[in-house]
């Protein structure tokens, strides 16, 4: 890896470190203490979940505009995206490209078009069927480059 990639690398990796921990701090509270959801405990439950990026792989270069998310998820079963039923073990996905959210699915692969040439980081999280995040958070970060 060149020096200026290494050093690209540590940025993304140090910056997706800092946004994790910054997410994980946030409360989501409507003004009363507990987010939309939640029974009023101000708590959210936790998961068994384990997640990880199986493609595209760290610092990977991708050929082309499209690239080919697949994930892997131990532990949890993905479900409908949308349900006040909260359980630990199951939820649905929603999947970040630089900042911006994509999509929210309850599929393990998919097919990110038109991602413009340069360095990328996608990050995946695992949540309850109200969208809002497990505690601690279920989340899988991977920084890599599109090559035209």
């Amino acid at each position: 890896m060149s020096q200026k990639r290494g050093a690209w690398f540590a940025t993304v990796m140090a910056s997706a470190i800092c946004v994790g921990l910054l997410l994980a701090s946030c409360s989501g509270s409507d003004g009363n203490g507990t987010s939309p959801g939640e029974t009023g405990t101000g708590e959210r439950p936790s998961s068994p979940a384990e997640l990880s990026i199986v493609s595209p792989k760290v610092g990977e270069v991708v050929k082309g505009s499209t690239v080919d998310l697949r994930v892997k998820l131990q532990g949890a079963k993905l479900v409908p995206v949308t349900t006040t039923d909260i359980v630990p073990d199951e939820g649905h996905l929603h999947v970040i490209l630089d900042d911006t959210l994509i999509s929210m699915t309850e599929g393990l692969e998919q097919a990110i078009p038109d991602v413009a040439a340069g360095e990328h980081r996608i990050t995946v999280e695992f949540v309850a069927g109200d969208h809002a995040p497990f505690d601690p958070r279920v989340i899988a970060v991977v920084a890599f480059e599109v090559a035209p």
